[in-house]
């Protein structure tokens, strides 16, 4: 055998017995460490798609409760920091899952540290052998909307009841002093304001209803604010009158918007009648008008008793009143001021408001302005009129 062959031959054995080595420790670490390896739990492909797509808060737990696979909003909920889960009773529900394998749903509050608590409805259900999957939703927006509507009921039974219990009350007492002209008078006055409080509280129920869904206006039309706030401020007349408040209209002249004009004469017709009820005597309400780029501005400003921080989060809902004491001195139905939000939602705009305790308050209305290419503000205020 000539040396080349033989070195060949060494060079052949050489790399067979270090292979044969490191063939020899490989099967050894998997004898050690293969189990773990083969038995570690692995969410299937087609799950972990599906969460990487999904617009719920979804989870996939192992037997360990370790999160291995979370979609993004449950990220974005707090339902996981880490690879844990946040709430101790979904984590509980998942342990009692893996135990017994029954799908398991359930309603939970999630309190959080800042802001109100979340509802949500969980569904647990076990995935394979040793992996759970969580599925969470946010019914946060459904119990507030269920809430309201509750309220809503039992506010319009109880308004409902005030004027028509009242109304009785006097027909009785007429019927008992029918002998008495001077009493009757007194008597069919405080009918006819309390019949009127009925009406004025069954016209914003039935507009209201008429708002609520928010749909954005079928056919808008031009609208000119001057004939709007004219409208608005006679309204209130004979009320600013009796307590000798002065309505005082400024700002720009000759302003259209497009919208529907009997919707945004009753939501500044609310805010001008709010501004004198809860203004003092000798007091004035100023309403301006301003455009800004393609937005116009309806402000109202009053010298009041102010709105406490706490309270202007809520002063849009419906029924609801600040000094509930109050409201039967002034006459409200605690709609006014959810007709104004509709109105503005269905116009594409916005309300907002500045209040402060005893300064008084400032209510704004925004509307798209009316960006005709054919006339002026001035002449398409001319021809509405």
């Amino acid at each position: 055998m000539d040396p080349t062959t033989q070195a060949f031959l060494a060079a052949l054995a050489g790399a067979l017995v270090a292979g044969g080595a490191v063939l020899a420790w490989a099967i050894s670490e998997r004898q050690q460490h293969g189990s773990r390896d083969v038995d570690e739990p692995v969410v299937p492909p087609g799950v972990a798609a599906v969460l990487s797509v999904l617009r719920s808060s979804a989870v996939v737990v192992d037997e360990s409760d370790v999160v291995l696979k979370a979609s993004a909003p449950a990220y974005a909920f707090g339902l996981v920091r880490g690879a844990q889960l946040v709430s101790r009773e979904l984590a509980d529900l998942v342990r009692q899952v893996r135990r017994d394998g029954q799908i398991r749903e359930t309603e939970l509050v999630m309190a959080r540290a800042i802001g109100p608590d979340r509802h949500v409805t969980a569904r647990v259900a076990p995935l394979g052998s040793r992996l759970v999957l969580a599925l969470v939703e946010d019914r946060t927006r459904e119990r507030r909307v269920e809430s309201v509507r509750r309220d809503f009921v039992a506010n319009v039974s109880h308004e409902l009841k005030t004027p028509v219990g009242a109304i009785r009350l006097l027909a009785e007492a007429m019927q008992e002093a029918a002998e008495d002209p001077t009493a009757v008078k007194r008597f069919a006055d405080r009918m006819l304001t309390e019949s009127d409080r009925l009406s004025r509280l069954v016209q914003q129920v039935i507009e209201l209803s008429r708002l609520q869904g928010d749909d954005p206006l079928d056919s808008p039309v031009p609208v000119a604010l001057d004939h709007v706030i004219e409208v608005a401020m006679d309204t209130s007349a004979i009320d600013a009158s009796s307590k000798r408040i002065r309505i005082v209209s400024s700002g720009t002249e000759g302003l259209v918007v497009l919208g529907n004009d009997e919707q945004i004469t009753a939501a500044v017709a609310n805010l001008v009648a709010n501004a004198v009820a809860y203004s003092e005597p000798d007091s004035t309400v100023l309403v301006t008008t301003k455009r800004s780029d393609e937005i116009v501005e309806i402000s109202v400003v009053d010298q009041g008793i102010g709105i406490p921080t706490t309270e202007i989060d809520r002063i849009f809902e419906r029924f609801y009143r600040v000094d509930p004491a109050r409201h039967r001195s002034t006459g409200g139905t605690g709609l006014g001021l959810s007709i104004v939000k509709h109105v503005a939602a269905t116009h594409g705009g916005e309300i907002r408001v500045w209040s402060a305790e005893g300064q008084g308050s400032t209510f704004t209305l925004s509307l798209p302005h009316h960006a005709g290419s054919r006339a002026t503000d001035r002449q398409l205020q001319e021809e509405i009129q």
